[in-house]
């Protein structure tokens, strides 16, 4: 038992070692960095809670006059240090977004949202919902599964969460696009934080599939996503949403593939057989995207992942396709036309780089005449809003300010 004991002190000081350092030229070891970054830092307590709950359980049983288990215990005692630090810098994440918020929006941005509304603007979070990470479902939210937008199959299916409680001028409408490389991933395995959030506040939310690399090559992935708000824009109505008001969120892949459709509405090439739909979208919420397929600014030169975009993405070289690679960048698309975005990213990320969110944010900030809010959470790794935890209930909730904030300013805009 003491040797199961030291093994598994090492592996959580692994673990926490891994959420609290910032390192990136890992190579091969960077898979393993980033899961065991993503776990111990999103779900930093109810590490701690656990190993703590062992240690006293085994020292019961008289384990510690065992010179190993002391020594264990030593270990362990290091990484609780580290597992109370991330937990903390967790609960101060309301700090940033909130400073990001009033940036971004007006230091008085709430008092923009109508009095009706303002019981949707969460300032709180329950430990009931972070201690369980993965308990997704709410009281008074249906969801309407598996619903096709195209013909493309499963790749094309969508699935709705609905409020059970009607809302007077319909649902303003969420989309969700889900990561995973562009080459993994479904509807259900992204976004369930926030869609459930927002549906409970009498939001319209859809997840979408996509057809994924190496099957097709881009453009077919966001040509996907600009099919799924012409479905939206058709049909949402039956469902008591309002086909004027869509807003697009999506983490990675998704946050790329968002931030892209919000960049370039009814872009007619991206449009096939459906050219003449609305695609253009009201605000975007993207988590930690991909924004510049081409390192303008060398932000990683010897960590590029020119090499997946190459063979399995784009299935084409920059070298050989300059025009292709270059508007498959948000980056490339940013104008004064950008709808409002809320652009949330990690420090700790190590896939997608905060300098690359850093340059994205910079280019929409001098271009854009509609609000460009950023928020840097120190700490976070990639896929932090993926199941509940501190962080990401928090992102949520502001996220979910950002979305009212949108939508009450769209309406003005509509009764001017």
């Amino acid at each position: 038992m003491a040797g199961l004991y030291f093994f598994l002190s090492i592996v959580s000081l692994m673990f926490t070692w891994a959420a609290v350092v910032q390192a990136r030229r890992l190579y091969a070891l960077l898979p393993l960095y980033f899961l065991a970054g993503w776990l111990a830092g999103e779900m930093a307590l109810i590490h701690l809670l656990w190993q703590v709950g062992l240690t006293a359980l085994l020292a019961f049983t008289g384990m510690f006059e065992n010179s190993l288990a002391q020594v264990s215990l030593g270990v362990f005692a290091l990484s609780w240090l580290g597992l109370a630090y991330l937990h903390i810098q967790s609960m101060e994440s309301p700090l940033y977004l909130g400073r990001a918020l009033k940036e971004g929006l007006g230091e008085n941005y709430r008092g923009d949202i109508p009095d009706e509304r303002q019981h949707a603007l969460a300032d709180h979070i329950s430990s009931a919902s972070w201690l369980r990470p993965f308990h997704f479902s709410r009281a008074g939210v249906c969801v309407h599964k598996h619903l096709p937008y195209g013909d493309a199959g499963e790749r094309n299916l969508l699935d709705i969460y609905c409020p059970e409680t009607a809302r007077e001028g319909g649902f303003p409408v969420l989309l969700q696009v889900h990561g995973g490389a562009w080459i993994i991933g479904s509807k259900e395995q992204q976004g369930k934080p926030l869609m459930y959030h927002m549906a409970e506040r009498g939001w319209l939310c859809v997840a979408i599939n996509y057809r994924l690399s190496p099957q097709v090559a881009f453009p077919n992935h966001i040509v996907d996503v600009k099919k799924s708000i012409a479905w939206i824009r058709e049909h949402i109505a039956e469902y008591g949403g309002n086909p004027d008001y869509i807003a697009i969120t999506g983490g990675s892949a998704g946050g790329h593939l968002s931030s892209l459709a919000a960049l370039t509405p009814n872009h007619a090439a991206w449009q096939p057989g459906f050219e003449d739909a609305d695609t253009s979208l009201q605000a975007a919420v993207p988590f930690y995207g991909v924004y510049d397929f081409l390192d303008r600014d060398v932000i990683r030169p010897d960590m590029s992942m020119g090499d997946l975009l190459a063979r399995r993405v784009l299935q084409i070289t920059k070298e050989e396709d300059f025009e292709l690679w270059d508007s498959a960048c948000p980056l490339s698309h940013v104008s004064a036309e950008a709808p409002p975005m809320f652009i949330l990213q990690g420090t700790h990320d190590s896939l997608v780089w905060v300098e690359e969110a850093r340059v994205f944010v910079a280019a929409m900030r001098a271009a854009s005449q509609q609000p460009v809010v950023y928020a840097e959470l120190p700490g976070a790794q990639h896929a932090f809003e993926v199941f509940h935890s501190v962080r990401t209930d928090h992102a949520v909730n502001a996220a979910g300010h950002f979305l009212e904030w949108s939508h009450a300013r769209w309406l003005r805009e509509q009764s001017a």
